[in-house]
């Protein structure tokens, strides 16, 4: 955007007027974008405004003044049409960026590059609002009020008898080609951050004619990525169902030992969040580090088989239902039936499911869901770490957590495509829905979620309008509460320092488990947080092996429901 020429003809008050609003504008702009989203959009409103007031009154060929005038007054009107600061703002700095062009092809020598240079870099940075709208509150606040600031104390300093000294053309060159380089700067990080969204490839796409029963094989080849030497993998596509039947495709992932024998036992891994896009699936970004799971390399030393669903909605088709029961065990259950049609894998009867956060959720209702839905799947155990059982005290620890909107962008994301009752307009800001959307589109795993906590950060008050854990949400997110009785003996691991799944959370879950005539072997580590719970060194993981050695050989499990257990 170009800035504000001085009114040299303008009255004193006009000029002091115009300087002091600009001024005003300008630095709260430039110091806080996000203390009020409101705020922010009447700031930039306003400078916009008294840009173009400025542009009518100032120096310089009329049509083309006329031009970038209205441009700002469009731009001015559109924020406050559409509430949608990243389009309004970026369109009138491209109109402005090609008035300057055309404004510059009259100069000579250095003014005629500084022209051009000015209006290629208004053009890139409108572009760039254009495009990357969710983070232009932040970038447009600031660099717009860093402008109007400067082009306020211009006027004010004029306006007090300052002598007006019109910048040399090669001054004026230096501060264009710095602009210039700025923008390639954003640009560029903007064109590689889009670069490395992860994208599924055609291995993904369902076929037409697929089968309607849950837990077919539809294709399978040879994965590479990342795989132990001493392991063979293949991914697979296959049948499973959402809520209510609703027939649906997945994708995961069958790794097992070069060495073995048929009939290995499986463990059936439900991964934690990576996100809810498409390219979020772990067979799209690192099996194994995606959804943290890092413990291969021991899994083949006991011989055993990895079956991973990416679940419904990564990889293939959305929407991803994060969090939601029934299609997560499901998605569980059908990769093991599928991973068995694998002849070349060589499958055997037993399997244990381990879950670790949104996958300990996806395990438990594994668990709950077996006898009914895949009876042909028999479970030997059920090891949920750190599971996102408790989805109440969830929302209340995102609440309060740093950072914790991009987890509660994916819920709410989630959950407005799946029931008809919640809608994020009940629960979001209006003015920082844009920034949950784009939030929510993105994987952990990928570059520009750095792009999603910077604004998190930046943000001065949540996300959510009122109270999250009220209205139709709080009733949805209870009713995907796991509370289907575990047959299967089953292992619950949490860390009493975990900050995203609380232990206090974890333990008023156990209780309502207890009180329901549930059984299960609750441990508690102490120190140990969300991730540090799965880490190889934790000690939570020799018990993991160890129980899951047990329940293949038969052994009886240990319930700390029962007071003697």
């Amino acid at each position: 955007m170009r800035l504000p020429r001085a009114p040299g003809r303008a009255p004193w008050p006009v000029t002091v007027l115009l300087g002091l609003l600009l001024v005003a504008a300008g630095g709260y702009l430039a110091l806080r974008p996000l203390a009020s989203l409101v705020l922010l959009l009447v700031s930039v409103v306003g400078g916009l405004l008294v840009s173009a007031v400025s542009e009518l009154v100032g120096r310089g060929p009329v049509p083309w003044r006329s031009v970038r005038a209205a441009a700002y007054v469009l731009g001015a009107a559109g924020i406050l049409a559409l509430a949608d600061l990243g389009l309004a703002t970026g369109l009138a700095l491209v109109v402005a960026g090609v008035a300057d062009l055309g404004e510059a092809h009259r100069l000579r020598g250095a003014a005629r590059w500084s022209g051009v240079l000015g209006g290629a870099t208004s053009i890139a940075f409108g572009i760039l609002s254009i495009t990357w709208r969710d983070v232009s509150i932040v970038v447009v606040g600031v660099l717009v009020g860093i402008r109007l600031l400067m082009a306020g104390l211009r006027l004010l300093a004029e306006a007090v008898g300052r002598p007006r000294r019109e910048a040399s053309p090669r001054r004026q060159l230096v501060g264009s080609v710095a602009g210039a380089v700025l923008a390639g700067v954003l640009v560029v990080v903007s064109l590689n951050l889009q670069a490395g969204a992860p994208r599924p490839d055609d291995f993904y796409a369902a076929p037409t004619g697929i089968p309607d029963e849950p837990g077919i094989l539809i294709r399978s080849e040879r994965y590479t990525t990342d795989v132990p030497g001493n392991a063979e993998a293949w991914r697979i596509l296959y049948t499973t169902t959402r809520d209510e039947g609703r027939p649906a495709v997945a994708s995961g992932l069958v790794v097992v030992p070069r060495e073995r024998d048929d009939g290995i036992p499986v463990i059936a891994w439900a991964h934690g969040t990576t996100g809810v896009a498409p390219g979020c699936a772990p067979t799209v970004l690192d099996p194994f580090e995606a959804g943290a799971f890092y413990l291969i390399d021991d899994l083949l030393a006991e011989g055993w088989a990895f079956v991973a669903t990416d679940y419904v909605g990564l990889g293939t088709e959305g929407p991803h239902p994060y969090l939601l029961g029934q299609p997560a065990g499901r998605s569980v259950l059908d990769a093991v039936r599928a991973a068995r049609q694998l002849g070349a894998a060589g499958l055997g009867g037993q399997t244990v499911v381990w879950g670790h956060s949104q996958g300990g959720h996806a395990a438990l209702w594994t668990g709950g869901l077996a006898e009914g839905y895949a009876p042909d799947v028999e479970l030997a155990g059920v090891a949920a770490l750190a599971p996102a059982a408790n989805l109440p005290a969830l929302i209340d620890s995102v609440e309060v957590l740093t950072g914790g909107e991009l987890f509660a962008s994916y819920v709410i994301a989630a959950y407005a495509d799946e029931y008809d009752d919640v809608r994020i307009e009940d629960y979001v800001r209006p003015g920082t829905r844009r920034i949950v959307r784009a939030m929510a589109g993105r994987c952990l795993a990928e570059p520009s979620t750095l792009v999603s906590v910077a604004t998190v950060l930046a943000l001065h008050r949540t996300v959510w309008l009122g109270d999250p854990g009220s209205g139709p949400l709080a009733g949805r997110l209870e009713e995907n509460v796991p509370t289907l009785p575990v047959t299967a003996p089953l292992l619950l691991a949490q860390g009493a320092a975990d900050d995203l799944v609380t232990a206090a959370g974890q333990e008023a879950y156990v209780a309502g488990l207890c009180e329901r005539g549930g059984a299960v072997d609750f441990r508690l580590y102490d120190g140990k947080g969300h991730l540090d719970l799965v880490d190889p060194a934790s000690p939570a993981v020799e018990d993991l092996l160890a129980w899951t050695r047990d329940r293949l050989d038969g052994r009886p499990a240990g319930d700390t429901c029962d007071p003697e257990g």
